[in-house]
C-alpha cells in the first residue's frame, strides 16, 4: 500500500461506517478503482482502520461514557449510572459476539463476495425508502430497556451479511423499538464501540500472529495503520455529527437512494472488468 491509498481509504472508511450507506460496498469499489491487491496486510488494514472512527464516538460522547445523563434526569450515583449504561451496551453486543463466533467461517468466507454486497446494498436501499413510515413512531419517552437493547443487537447481526451495513440495521433496530431517529443513531454508535473494538483486536492478533510472522512490523505497515486511524478519525467526527443532523430532519430515503446508485455502480464495475474483490 502506498501513502495516497491509505489516505483515500481512510477518507472513505471515516465517511462511510456510521452512515446506512455499508463501509464495505464503498470500500470494495475505491480498492478496484485504485487497483490494489487484496493482500493479509490490506484485508487487516480495512479493519483495523475503524479504531479511528470508535475514538471519534468516545470523544464526541465522552459524557455518555464517563458521565451518563442518567445521574442528572434519574438522580443516580455515578457508578449506578455507569452500570445502567454500560449494562445495555453489553447486552446490546452479546447477539453479535455470540453469532460471530458461531458463524466466523461463513462470514469470513462470504466478505468478499462482491455481488452479494452489491445485491444487498440495492435490497437495503429499496428498504429504507420506506423504512421511515414503517417505523416513524418513535418518541423521546420511549426508555432504553435491557430488553430493548438486545433486540437491538440482534438486529446488529443482520449486518453479518456484507453489504447490509451495521448502521443501518441498528438504527432500524432501534426505530422498530419505539425509539426516535436520533436516539436510534446514537445508540447505534455507542454499540459500534465493543463490536468494533473486538473485530479490531481480532485483526491485531492475526497480523502479529499469522503464518507470516508479525506483519505488523514488517516495513511501513504500523506507520500506515496510524496514518489511517487518524484520518479515519477526524472524517468519522465530521460524518456523524452531519449525518445525525441530516437523519433527524429528512430520515432515510436520501440514503436508500444512494446505496440503489452504489449496489448498481458494483455490478456495472464488475461487468465492464474491473477486478472488485475482498479475498
Amino acid at each position: 500500500m502506498e501513502w495516497i491509498q491509505t489516505i483515500i481509504i481512510a477518507i472513505v472508511e471515516g465517511l462511510t461506517e456510521f452512515l446506512p450507506v455499508s463501509s464495505t460496498g464503498h470500500i470494495i469499489i475505491t480498492q478496484g478503482l485504485l487497483g490494489m491487491e487484496s493482500t493479509p496486510f490490506w484485508k487487516a488494514f480495512a479493519v483495523i482502520i475503524q479504531f479511528g472512527a470508535i475514538l471519534s464516538v468516545v470523544c464526541l460522547y465522552w459524557r455518555k461514557f464517563f458521565y451518563p445523563e442518567t445521574m442528572r434526569t434519574k438522580g443516580y450515583t455515578w457508578w449506578q449510572a455507569i452500570r445502567h449504561f454500560y449494562l445495555r451496551l453489553i447486552i446490546g453486543v452479546l447477539p453479535a459476539v455470540v453469532l460471530g463466533f458461531t458463524l466466523n467461517e461463513y462470514i469470513e468466507k462470504n466478505l468478499g463476495n462482491v455481488t452479494l454486497v452489491a445485491v444487498m446494498l440495492i435490497v437495503g436501499g429499496v428498504f429504507m425508502l420506506f423504512c421511515d413510515r414503517l417505523f416513524n413512531k418513535g418518541s423521546d419517552s420511549t426508555p432504553l430497556t435491557l430488553r430493548r437493547s438486545f433486540v437491538i443487537g440482534c438486529f446488529q447481526c443482520i449486518s453479518m451479511i456484507p453489504g447490509v451495513s451495521r448502521s443501518m440495521a441498528t438504527i432500524v433496530g432501534g426505530m422498530a423499538q419505539k425509539l426516535t431517529r436520533k436516539a436510534a443513531a446514537e445508540f447505534s454508535f455507542f454499540l459500534a464501540v465493543p463490536t468494533m473494538a473486538g473485530a479490531t483486536l481480532l485483526e491485531v492478533v492475526k497480523l502479529v500472529t499469522g503464518e507470516e510472522g508479525n506483519v505488523l512490523t514488517q516495513g511501513n505497515h504500523l506507520a500506515l495503520l496510524l496514518l489511517g486511524c487518524v484520518v479515519s478519525f477526524i472524517v468519522a467526527t465530521l460524518a456523524i455529527k452531519g449525518f445525525i443532523a441530516f437523519l433527524t430532519k429528512y430520515g432515510f430515503a436520501a440514503f436508500g437512494w444512494y446505496r440503489i446508485i452504489v449496489g448498481v455502480l458494483i455490478l456495472v464495475m464488475g461487468l465492464l472488468g474491473y477486478e472488485l474483490t475482498m479475498d
